[in-house]
């Protein structure tokens, strides 16, 4: 990659900057298996690979407000992949339980999607859940945002906020969600998966 981004990769950070969740999709097709592949061949299993990845472009989406300061995506991304697999690797080695969890997480392959792992029916009900337990406000920016498919400037004109607040709640509601997903045990690699077909 050369030194500076291409034009229309700057234009992709500066859409998903804004909020804008296609921009983030292509970005994600575009380096998720690089950076997979990267993260396999340091942690050595596909199954941490995957949550790595998968924490890895949500952590992303979650700060965009900064990614426009990214000089160069993919060193960016294998950078926090290798600290991220290092940390991982670390902390399996002080956990002998954990390491014979993902042993047996690597043994065994079930030849199915994450999304797949949940009943659809039981899936939305629990992502329903998380959203009525946002606060009205922040409810309704995240309904008008993923439901109704406006940008953030549509959605403070609509309920008369700022787009920096707007920015907030749509933040704070992704926050909300992903916290509630994890108290209900479903893992990131879903939520992003979730995130990235709504």
């Amino acid at each position: 990659m050369s030194a500076s981004i291409p034009y229309i990769e700057t234009e992709l950070l500066r859409k998903i900057a804004e909020g804008d969740e296609a921009a983030f999709s292509i970005l994600f097709d575009k380096y998720h298996v690089r950076v997979f592949d990267y993260l396999v061949v340091i942690t050595k299993a596909k199954e941490a690979a995957e949550e790595l990845l998968m924490d890895i472009f949500l952590k992303l989406w979650l700060g965009r407000e900064w990614i426009t300061e990214i000089k160069d995506v993919e060193a960016f991304l294998k950078k926090v992949a290798y600290n991220k697999a290092i940390d991982f690797i670390r902390y399996t080695a002080r956990h002998k339980k954990l390491q014979d969890i993902i042993a047996r997480e690597v043994a065994y392959t079930p030849g199915q999607s994450p999304v797949d792992t949940l009943a659809e029916k039981d899936y939305q009900k629990i992502i329903q859940k998380a959203v009525d337990g946002l606060s009205p406000q922040r409810r309704q920016v995240y309904t008008l945002s993923r439901s109704h498919g406006l940008t953030h400037d549509e959605i403070a004109h609509e309920l008369n906020l700022s787009v920096s607040t707007v920015k907030n709640h749509s933040k704070a509601a992704l926050k909300s969600i992903k916290a509630f997903l994890k108290e209900n045990n479903i893992s990131g690699i879903t939520f992003l998966l979730f995130f990235l077909q709504h």
